[in-house]
Protein backbone atom coordinates (compact mmCIF):
# COMPACT_ATOMS: atom_id res chain seq x y z
CA UNK A 1 0.00 0.00 0.00
CA UNK A 2 1.03 3.55 -0.69
CA UNK A 3 -0.03 6.49 1.50
CA UNK A 4 -0.89 9.85 -0.03
CA UNK A 5 -1.51 13.09 1.87
CA UNK A 6 -4.36 15.24 0.57
CA UNK A 7 -5.48 17.95 1.12
CA UNK A 8 -3.32 19.87 3.59
CA UNK A 9 -5.39 22.55 5.29
CA UNK A 10 -4.21 24.92 8.01
CA UNK A 11 -7.14 26.63 9.67
CA UNK A 12 -5.91 29.81 11.41
CA UNK A 13 -8.86 29.95 13.80
CA UNK A 14 -8.12 26.45 15.01
CA UNK A 15 -4.35 26.42 14.56
CA UNK A 16 -4.57 22.83 13.50
CA UNK A 17 -3.69 20.65 10.59
CA UNK A 18 -6.08 18.21 8.98
CA UNK A 19 -5.14 15.63 6.43
CA UNK A 20 -6.44 12.44 4.97
CA UNK A 21 -4.29 9.43 4.45
CA UNK A 22 -5.62 7.23 1.70
CA UNK A 23 -4.29 3.74 1.28
CA UNK A 24 -4.15 2.32 -2.19
CA UNK A 25 -4.09 -1.39 -2.72
CA UNK A 26 -1.66 -2.95 -5.14
CA UNK A 27 -4.45 -3.12 -7.72
CA UNK A 28 -4.57 0.68 -7.72
CA UNK A 29 -8.05 0.82 -6.14
CA UNK A 30 -8.57 2.84 -3.00
CA UNK A 31 -9.32 0.74 0.04
CA UNK A 32 -12.24 1.52 2.29
CA UNK A 33 -9.92 2.59 5.11
CA UNK A 34 -9.56 6.36 5.20
CA UNK A 35 -7.88 7.84 8.24
CA UNK A 36 -8.51 11.43 9.27
CA UNK A 37 -6.39 13.01 11.96
CA UNK A 38 -6.38 16.46 13.48
CA UNK A 39 -4.19 17.97 16.18
CA UNK A 40 -3.95 21.50 17.47
CA UNK A 41 -0.57 23.09 18.13
CA UNK A 42 -0.58 22.07 21.80
CA UNK A 43 -0.90 18.44 20.71
CA UNK A 44 -4.45 17.95 22.00
CA UNK A 45 -6.84 15.78 20.06
CA UNK A 46 -9.56 17.16 17.78
CA UNK A 47 -12.10 16.76 20.60
CA UNK A 48 -10.47 19.65 22.44
CA UNK A 49 -11.74 21.98 19.71
CA UNK A 50 -15.33 20.89 19.29
CA UNK A 51 -17.56 23.92 18.88
CA UNK A 52 -20.61 23.63 21.10
CA UNK A 53 -23.64 25.70 21.96
CA UNK A 54 -25.06 25.34 25.45
CA UNK A 55 -28.82 25.65 26.02
CA UNK A 56 -30.09 25.81 29.60
CA UNK A 57 -33.77 25.28 30.45
CA UNK A 58 -35.69 25.75 33.70
CA UNK A 59 -36.75 22.47 35.37
CA UNK A 60 -39.77 24.11 37.08
CA UNK A 61 -41.14 25.09 33.65
CA UNK A 62 -40.32 21.70 32.13
CA UNK A 63 -42.51 20.14 34.83
CA UNK A 64 -45.44 22.53 34.32
CA UNK A 65 -45.44 23.76 30.69
CA UNK A 66 -46.18 21.67 27.58
CA UNK A 67 -43.02 20.08 26.14
CA UNK A 68 -43.48 21.89 22.82
CA UNK A 69 -43.51 25.26 24.58
CA UNK A 70 -40.25 24.50 26.39
CA UNK A 71 -38.58 23.28 23.18
CA UNK A 72 -39.73 26.47 21.46
CA UNK A 73 -38.18 28.61 24.22
CA UNK A 74 -34.83 26.81 23.77
CA UNK A 75 -35.05 27.32 19.99
CA UNK A 76 -35.73 31.04 20.45
CA UNK A 77 -32.70 31.45 22.72
CA UNK A 78 -30.46 29.36 20.45
CA UNK A 79 -31.34 31.23 17.26
CA UNK A 80 -31.12 34.59 19.02
CA UNK A 81 -27.66 33.83 20.43
CA UNK A 82 -26.42 32.73 17.02
CA UNK A 83 -27.97 35.65 15.11
CA UNK A 84 -26.72 38.23 17.62
CA UNK A 85 -23.19 36.84 17.14
CA UNK A 86 -23.48 36.02 13.43
CA UNK A 87 -20.16 37.71 12.57
CA UNK A 88 -18.21 35.99 15.36
CA UNK A 89 -15.48 33.65 14.12
CA UNK A 90 -16.78 30.62 16.06
CA UNK A 91 -20.40 31.24 15.02
CA UNK A 92 -19.42 31.51 11.35
CA UNK A 93 -17.55 28.21 11.59
CA UNK A 94 -20.35 26.51 13.57
CA UNK A 95 -22.90 27.54 10.90
CA UNK A 96 -20.67 26.84 7.89
CA UNK A 97 -22.03 24.45 5.24
CA UNK A 98 -19.43 21.84 6.18
CA UNK A 99 -20.66 21.80 9.80
CA UNK A 100 -24.43 22.05 9.33
CA UNK A 101 -24.92 18.31 9.69
CA UNK A 102 -22.65 17.94 12.71
CA UNK A 103 -23.56 20.75 15.11
CA UNK A 104 -23.02 20.09 18.81
CA UNK A 105 -25.44 21.34 21.46
CA UNK A 106 -25.60 20.49 25.14
CA UNK A 107 -28.96 20.97 26.84
CA UNK A 108 -28.82 21.43 30.59
CA UNK A 109 -31.27 22.43 33.28
CA UNK A 110 -31.45 24.65 36.35
CA UNK A 111 -34.09 24.50 39.10
CA UNK A 112 -35.87 27.79 38.52
CA UNK A 113 -35.93 31.49 37.76
CA UNK A 114 -33.34 32.64 40.29
CA UNK A 115 -30.84 30.01 39.10
CA UNK A 116 -31.19 30.97 35.41
CA UNK A 117 -30.75 34.66 36.26
CA UNK A 118 -27.69 33.88 38.43
CA UNK A 119 -26.21 31.77 35.62
CA UNK A 120 -26.76 34.60 33.14
CA UNK A 121 -25.00 37.04 35.47
CA UNK A 122 -22.10 34.59 35.95
CA UNK A 123 -21.72 34.18 32.17
CA UNK A 124 -21.86 37.94 31.63
CA UNK A 125 -19.19 38.47 34.30
CA UNK A 126 -17.05 35.81 32.59
CA UNK A 127 -17.37 37.45 29.18
CA UNK A 128 -19.41 34.58 27.72
CA UNK A 129 -21.83 35.81 25.04
CA UNK A 130 -25.30 34.38 25.53
CA UNK A 131 -29.00 35.17 25.27
CA UNK A 132 -31.27 34.99 28.31
CA UNK A 133 -34.65 34.42 26.68
CA UNK A 134 -37.45 36.31 28.41
CA UNK A 135 -40.91 35.28 27.26
CA UNK A 136 -43.14 38.26 26.49
CA UNK A 137 -45.56 39.69 27.41
CA UNK A 138 -45.33 37.70 30.65
CA UNK A 139 -41.71 38.83 31.24
CA UNK A 140 -40.62 35.32 32.33
CA UNK A 141 -36.95 34.30 31.92
CA UNK A 142 -37.37 30.81 30.46
CA UNK A 143 -33.95 29.69 29.23
CA UNK A 144 -30.60 30.80 27.92
CA UNK A 145 -28.25 29.81 25.14
CA UNK A 146 -24.60 30.64 24.52
CA UNK A 147 -23.12 31.50 21.19
CA UNK A 148 -20.96 28.63 19.88
CA UNK A 149 -17.64 28.29 21.73
CA UNK A 150 -14.87 25.70 21.81
CA UNK A 151 -16.05 23.17 24.38
CA UNK A 152 -12.83 23.50 26.38
CA UNK A 153 -13.54 27.22 26.91
CA UNK A 154 -17.08 27.03 28.28
CA UNK A 155 -17.59 23.52 29.68
CA UNK A 156 -16.08 24.41 33.10
CA UNK A 157 -18.80 27.04 33.59
CA UNK A 158 -21.54 24.43 33.18
CA UNK A 159 -19.98 21.48 35.05
CA UNK A 160 -22.30 21.72 38.05
CA UNK A 161 -25.50 21.65 35.97
CA UNK A 162 -27.44 18.50 35.12
CA UNK A 163 -28.23 17.28 31.65
CA UNK A 164 -31.83 18.02 30.79
CA UNK A 165 -33.85 14.80 30.71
Amino acid sequence: MVGVLSPFVLTPSRLRVRFRLRHYQASGMMSLSTVETAKDISGNSENSYILVQYVVLRRDLIDTWPVGSIVTQGCHASVSAIWTNKDDEHTVEYCSPSNLNSMHKVTLEVKGESQIINLSEKLTAGGIAHKLWIEQPENIPTCLATKPYPKSVVSPLFRKLKLCK
